[in-house]
């Protein structure tokens, strides 16, 4: 049990007992070393602001940044907003991220103080300090966000022009210059120097000592012009540089000198460095790769088995969409932006795990075709290839192999190069990198709140609760998973309260991970995501690396939230309320409480009170209403922020459940003739749809309510489960017609000009998961039906039967007719 989280809600109040102007000066209190503190007579929290409770040096200690974020390569000059001070000498200004790294700062004409984003080895919320006295003190502080380098914009980096070019430097048919180019405003300076950096992880693998490394190598220009770009014929490396053959190229001001780190600078993306490779490399490229991709067999072979502890792929694009709290699309092969996949091209659409495998930080690939089907590399090099490093790092970072995008680029991406691109050797790197079938997936399992609201639980009960408060969605005790929810009256069109109710807020946390809230906007009416009870923006990025979880905004009006333990929640904006769907794995079963229901497939027992008392599903909906105000949040327990005085008063004063809020209930709404016939015409049978045109007087509502429950229905039927038989091989000397290997596909096998089957021409995959034949042989021969074919060509239909019977004969009794075998 994590210890109540009422403390803080308690401060908030005893630091503000009322609406009104902030503490005076006479306070003599300062959020100097007390940013997020609550205690005192002013507030240094992020709630303070709504309710104007704020020390006033607030924005002075508790910084705001432009930009926020930038690519965990470092480099990124930001501006501390809403705070100016009188130049400094030169120097004085010290920036230090995570206690332990620091940079050096300036102030500029205006007085604004800039700091520079430091090169770190991992990506998320980085919290930095402020030093204006030369590293004496440190009383200011923000954070930084830092994302994998392929979620930063262009204008934030330098362009490889034809990059496949550069990585296959070198090899044949591929010579002569390459360039670079870049934004000039990004990097405001006269001249640049160019130089290049390796990446390495040295030690030995999965020990203490196994350490990351960036190293400034050499400049490839110096002093030159900031034109915006850059051309060169690249030549071999010295011998000293060899070892290095994947990183980055950096642009940096010329006044710095070479290799000065953590200064103002534009990098490229991570690359294999092919362009800078021995002449052995460019005298006999392939020979080259092959000696490195048998390298990196051999290192393969001392490591340990991490395919083991990945999550299965699900088995369809469906299901793969579908299951967003384990699997996110592919920044590589993303179906929405075109399916532009460069490594897979016979997928349309690829995910990865969201979450690396706990022991070894390792990655799951799944790639889908246009069809839908699993591409595997049994089949296809455009198959799904599982990662030793996942591309996305994972938690805590900085070590291998979890540095976000290089580790990935060290074991995955350029052992690809050695085996698959630069020589033909495919099959060895496939080897070892085998996709997975899908055989041991398990759909997770959905509920959805939407509407007025309406709650479809695990076990696909329904029913509507309309109380006003605020409510457990679901509780677990497997993980500590919370899942909370406000819910308000809605208004009509002339500002009357109705009598239902609609989700406004909702707010997620799994053992000691950070609290997110999304929640409605009171100004805009779109969404508004908070972090430990302050906002967050994303007006510069859309995915966000937590403490626990991962954040991902599609769009103004979808908030995706997948947490350490494959759970999810999909928070989104339809109609006036919020509408939320939740995904469970299922080691979730069994144990889940609250609005959502008792998962474990018997919708019996899903009005469970906190009692342990079960309401059958018969219950009236004014008994249900009981049920619901039982799954009152408690203030000791509470996730939900409250910064304003409107939430202070009405849901931090007041009970959870307002006992005083009379509903609508089903079966108690009446509409007019006129209103009933457009409700029918709108909502068909959709009851939930029909109860919220009836409680709120508007189509659209009623029409949001249908959209979220059509949603949640085709999201049920994209989860659905499917039986895998797993792959089948084709014959040696042979081939099979499909790679589909789902119950009711079957395939059909041939064989090579010279060889017959022996054995089962087809093999169906059967209901429990298993083929109807094994994978025939082709045995040296010419096969009947071809031989038949030649005959029959030239024959009389009595001819032909007759012939047939003369070979069926002659096989009966094992003669041997024009080499072809029993």
């Amino acid at each position: 049990m994590k210890p109540a989280l009422l403390p803080w809600a308690l401060l908030l109040l005893t630091t503000a007992p009322g609406p009104g102007p902030g503490p005076t000066a006479d306070a003599q209190e300062s959020c100097s070393m007390r940013c997020g503190a609550l205690d005192g007579p002013c507030s240094c929290h992020p709630t303070c602001s709504g309710l104007g409770t704020c020390c006033l040096d607030f924005r002075d200690f508790c910084l705001e940044i432009s930009p926020y974020s930038g690519s965990m390569m470092g480099g990124k000059d930001f501006v501390v907003q809403h705070f100016k001070t009188i130049s400094p000498t030169d120097g004085s200004v010290i920036c230090r991220f995570k206690e332990s790294i620091q940079t050096l700062g300036h102030v500029d004409s205006s007085g604004q103080v800039h700091c520079v984003s430091p090169l770190l080895y991992e990506s998320g919320r980085i919290p930095f300090t402020v030093s204006l006295d030369n590293g004496h003190s440190f009383p200011r502080a923000g954070t930084w966000l830092a994302v994998h380098p392929n979620k930063v914009s262009m204008m934030e980096k330098s362009t490889l022009v034809n990059e496949t070019r550069w990585q296959y430097y070198g090899t044949a048919d591929t010579s002569g210059n390459l360039s670079l180019t870049w934004h000039v405003e990004a990097l405001p300076t006269q001249t640049v120097t160019i130089e290049l950096w390796g990446y390495e992880e040295i030690g030995m693998p999965y020990s203490q000592e196994w350490t990351a490394k960036w190293s400034y190598l050499y400049p490839l220009a110096t002093h030159i012009p900031n034109s915006g770009s850059f051309t060169f014929a690249p030549k071999p490396a010295p011998p000293s540089y060899q070892k290095w053959q994947v990183g980055a190229l950096r642009i940096i001001d010329s006044k710095n000198y070479a290799g000065q780190k953590d200064v103002q600078a534009l990098w490229t993306n991570d690359h294999a460095l092919a362009w800078h490779l021995s002449d052995n490399f460019r005298e006999d490229p392939v020979a080259w790769a092959r000696t490195q991709c048998q390298a990196w067999e051999e290192l393969e072979e001392q490591l340990p088995n991490f395919l083991e502890e990945l999550p299965a792929c699900p088995c369809t694009l469906a299901q793969a969409r579908a299951d967003s709290g384990r699997f996110f699309t592919d920044y590589g092969c993303d179906i929405e932006q075109g399916s532009v996949c460069t490594y897979h091209p016979e997928a349309v659409h690829c995910v990865r795990s969201v979450q690396a495998s706990p022991r070894y930080g390792s990655g799951q690939q799944c790639c889908y075709s246009e069809d839908g089907t699993q591409l595997l590399t049994a089949d296809s090099s455009s198959g799904s290839t599982p990662d030793r490093g996942h591309d996305w790092g994972a938690p805590p970072f900085r070590t291998p192999p979890r540095v976000p995008g290089m580790s990935h680029w060290l074991y995955d991406v350029l052992s690809f190069y050695y085996c698959c691109l630069w020589a033909p050797d495919c099959p060895r790197y496939m080897q070892r990198r085998p996709s997975n079938d899908c055989r041991d997936y398990r759909p997770p399992h959905l509920a959805s709140a939407f509407g007025d609201p309406h709650f479809v639980t695990f076990d696909g009960t329904n029913f509507t609760f309309n109380g006003r408060g605020e409510y457990v969605l679901l509780e677990a005790a497997l993980t500590d998973l919370k899942v909370q929810a406000r819910a308000q009256p809605g208004t009509t069109s002339n500002g009357t309260q109705t009598r239902g109710t609609g989700l406004t807020a909702v707010a997620v946390q799994e053992g000691n991970s950070d609290v997110v809230e999304v929640r409605l906007a009171n100004r805009t009416r779109g969404l508004e995501v908070l972090l430990n009870q302050g906002v967050l923006s994303f007006a510069e990025q859309s995915w966000m690396d937590l403490k626990g979880m991962f954040l991902s905004v599609a769009a103004r009006d979808r908030v995706s939230i997948m947490l350490a333990s494959g759970a999810g929640l999909e928070v989104s904006l339809l109609g006036p309320f919020l509408s939320v769907s939740v995904l469970l794995p299922e080691k979730f079963r069994t144990h889940t409480h609250g609005l959502l229901g008792t998962l474990n497939g018997d919708p019996t027992d899903d009005f469970t009170l906190r009692s342990g008392r079960v309401l059958p599903l018969g219950t009236s909906p004014r008994e249900l209403f009981l049920f619901g105000a039982d799954w009152a949040v408690h203030n000791a327990s509470s996730l939900l922020t409250y910064d304003s005085w409107f939430l202070v008063h009405n849901f931090l004063y007041r009970p959870k459940h307002d006992p005083t809020f009379e509903p609508l209930f089903p079966g108690e709404t009446t509409l007019n003739p006129s209103q009933a016939q457009e409700a029918a015409k709108l909502c068909g049978d959709d009851h939930f749809c029909n109860f919220d045109v009836a409680a709120t007087g508007s189509l659209s509502t009623g029409n949001a309510t249908r959209v979220a429950y059509q949603l949640h229905q085709r999201r049920m039927q994209s989860l659905q489960p499917v039986v895998s038989c797993g792959w089948l091989a084709p014959p040696p000397n042979g081939k099979k017609d499909s790679n589909r290997y789902l119950a009711g596909s079957t395939i059909y096998f041939h064989c090579d000009d010279g060889y017959s089957l022996a054995g089962a021409e087809t093999s169906t995959c059967q209901a429990d998961g298993t083929w109807s034949s094994p994978t025939p042989k082709c045995q040296p021969g010419r096969s009947y039906t071809v031989l038949l074919g030649i005959i029959f060509g030239g024959l009389t239909v009595v001819a032909a039967v007759t012939l047939v019977y003369v070979l069926l004969r002659h096989r009966k009794g094992n003669i041997h007719i024009w080499g072809t075998q029993p």
